[in-house]
């Protein structure tokens, strides 16, 4: 026989023949009328080129040829391991699971929690299971790529998240100076104009020495010395500890380095920052996905 997805709701039809050996009884398990699965019955004789069920010596049911005998219990397990395949939602064991798990986020933002999911995925033990963290500014292309299956998450700002996607929140967080153990400017905060005369290094892959603080700073009439400028927000911690320089960026990221750099309060108002996770809708029931997405929402700090 060969089989057409016209064809499988015969085989199913089959399958309850061979249970019943009653085309009355096999019409009612399947809700169909008697004179509808005497058709498929015809179909299925011309199909396999066998009678399958022929009348009993009784005049009471049917009797299987040879052929049906031998097809019942194949089909039987067949259909069955089917009816499990489209019935059951897939399992996801992180400790037998080979899936590599694609995450977009900037270094900022995947300091602050993805470590901790980072920890948690090497915690399984289980060499198959990876993580990979990519550029969150891919110019507009994120989008796509989740449709296609080639990233999983994105994590930033909440106003950047696309409206395409489906999103879930996980924290708020502000700014703070930071600057060298052993600053020869002391431990107190700064006051506006040391903050403005004090030497700052900023994260941009352009070359570009502006960011939002100093749009904070223009609404002040007030302007700062940005010094040095890197492409990663990691690398400012090694900036600091090697010169004199102060940066303002993220608490909780700041928190990270504690060891290396104090932390100061501002000596102005920078707005807050809200930080969410974002995934494609064609992802929201994939098992494997709710757990990555449980493992970010537990790694939020102070949760």
């Amino acid at each position: 026989m060969d089989i057409k997805r016209s064809e499988l709701p015969l085989l199913i039809s089959l399958d309850a023949l061979l249970a019943e050996l009653n085309v009355t009884r096999a019409a009612r398990r399947l809700n169909i009328s008697q004179s509808a699965l005497s058709g498929q019955l015809a179909r299925l004789r011309e199909a396999f080129g066998d009678p399958l069920l022929v009348p009993s010596e009784t005049g009471r049911g049917m009797v299987p040829t040879e052929r049906a005998l031998e097809l019942k219990p194949r089909l039987g397990e067949a259909l069955a391991m089917l009816r499990d395949a489209v019935a059951s939602e897939p399992a996801f064991d992180p400790s037998t699971s080979r899936r590599t798990f694609v995450v977009a986020a900037n270094d900022s933002v995947f300091t602050i929690i993805g470590l901790t999911v980072m920890a948690a995925v090497v915690r399984q033990q289980n060499p198959a299971l990876r993580l990979a963290v990519i550029p969150a500014d891919d110019g507009g292309t994120l989008v796509a790529r989740m449709a296609r299956g080639e990233a999983d998450l994105f994590l930033g700002d909440s106003g950047k998240v696309p409206d395409t996607l489906k999103a879930r929140f996980l924290m708020s967080d502000g700014f703070q100076m930071a600057q060298r153990k052993q600053h020869p400017r002391g431990l107190q905060p700064a006051t506006l104009d040391e903050y403005c005369r004090l030497p700052h290094v900023i994260v941009s892959q352009k070359a570009d020495f502006h960011s939002p603080t100093d749009d904070v700073l223009a609404t002040l009439s007030r302007q700062r010395q940005v010094a040095v400028t890197v492409p990663s927000y990691n690398q400012v911690a090694l900036v600091l500890a090697q010169t004199d320089c102060v940066a303002t960026l993220p608490s909780q990221l700041l928190q990270r380095y504690a060891a290396i750099v104090d932390v100061l309060d501002l000596p102005f108002e920078m707005p807050r920052f809200n930080l969410a996770m974002a995934w494609h809708p064609r992802a929201q029931q994939d098992p494997g996905l709710s757990w990555l997405r449980k493992r970010f929402v537990e790694a939020v700090p102070g949760t």
